[in-house]
């Protein structure tokens, strides 16, 4: 799927990968959310990690607009290292329950959605992200932390139903 280039498009495959996820979630239960499956990766901390690349995404803009570093993904972590970084998410984040998984993606996406219809097209695609260290857009980063993440969390979610 080709990446967004305008916020209508940005918007619109958000919310459509959003949509998806949640039809499929709002099917999971809390003992099959918490049941380990590939490597033994919760339902629910898939959910969890969708949350926290959110807020990854909004620190990094809301820094990037601050003139002050930005440390992606995040300080003390390189992208060489997001296996790492994400069993020490996963460890951080084991006592987080299936409901407040549910409550805080439905919080960070609207708290996506409210920056992304804040800014315009020359915000979002008009150059590189400000402290984003390369060439990605402010869109581009907002569309991997959003939707690219609901379409391999939909993925991984709709595997592990059918395993089950």
């Amino acid at each position: 799927m080709p990446a967004a280039t305008t916020k209508a498009e940005l918007l619109a495959v958000c919310e459509k990968e959003y949509n998806k996820l949640r039809t499929t979630i709002d099917w999971v239960e809390g003992a099959l959310a918490r049941r380990p499956f590939e490597d033994g990766i919760t339902i629910k901390d898939i959910v969890v990690h969708r949350v926290h690349w959110i807020d990854l995404f909004l620190k990094w803009w809301k820094d990037g607009q601050a003139g002050l570093p930005v440390h992606m993904p995040a300080e003390g972590y390189s992208w060489g290292d997001l296996k790492a970084y994400n069993a020490d998410l996963r460890a951080r984040t084991k006592s987080v329950s299936w409901r407040d998984a549910q409550m805080q993606l439905a919080e960070r996406h609207k708290a996506l959605m409210d920056l992304l219809n804040s800014l315009d097209d020359k915000a979002l695609y008009g150059g590189p992200m400000k402290g984003g260290n390369g060439k990605w857009t402010t869109g581009r980063y907002a569309e991997a932390s959003g939707s690219s993440h609901y379409r391999s969390a939909n993925k991984f979610i709709r595997k592990c139903l059918r395993e089950a």
